[in-house]
């Protein structure tokens, strides 16, 4: 299955504050369990995301930089909290408060990705929005992808190292 060629809409979907999306990858980011709770917010069928990259839902108001920084804490086997915007199939979005962890075999290594996601506080989004426009905006200055991914995450981290803070903090303080 390919990405849907879908344009964002304006439409925010919600979910209950008593529900929580889960979903586990592989290491690759591939998606191996997604409950029904995901399925019914991404409009998804659990046959097709089984198996998609988590990628799949990735809204592109989202900066790029966001997820290097989830991915890069994940690989040296860290937690992370994260405000995600998502998009559903048919482009309409929704937000998430994310909690992401590594799943450890036996001998430590990491062999898997658990996701629990809850319904964000309102405040924390229209804090962070702005954040994000901002590293979007850097990120697309750049011809150069990739270029553009690093300026956006050096922003963000020197937005954190000029607070004096690392990155769940920040979140925590939103």
């Amino acid at each position: 299955m390919t990405k849907y060629a879908v344009s964002p809409t304006t439409t925010e979907r919600t979910f209950g504050e008593d529900e929580i999306i889960v979903s586990k990858t592989d290491t690759k980011g591939r998606i191996t369990y997604a409950n029904e709770i995901f399925q019914h917010i991404a409009s998804y069928s659990e046959h097709e995301l089984l198996g998609q990259p988590h990628s799949l839902l990735r809204h592109p108001d989202m900066p790029r930089c966001v997820f290097k920084l989830l991915w890069d804490t994940l690989e040296q086997g860290n937690e992370i909290f994260a405000y995600v915007k998502n998009m559903a199939k048919n482009g309409d979005y929704y937000w998430v408060f994310a909690h992401v962890t590594p799943s450890f075999d036996a001998s430590g290594n990491i062999v898997a990705y658990h996701s629990n996601r809850r319904v964000p506080q309102p405040e924390a989004v229209a804090k962070v929005e702005p954040l994000y426009r901002q590293l979007l905006a850097e990120e697309n200055s750049h011809q150069d992808r990739k270029a553009g991914m690093m300026a956006s995450f050096n922003t963000l981290v020197g937005l954190l190292k000029e607070q004096g803070t690392g990155y769940d903090e920040f979140v925590f303080s939103l």
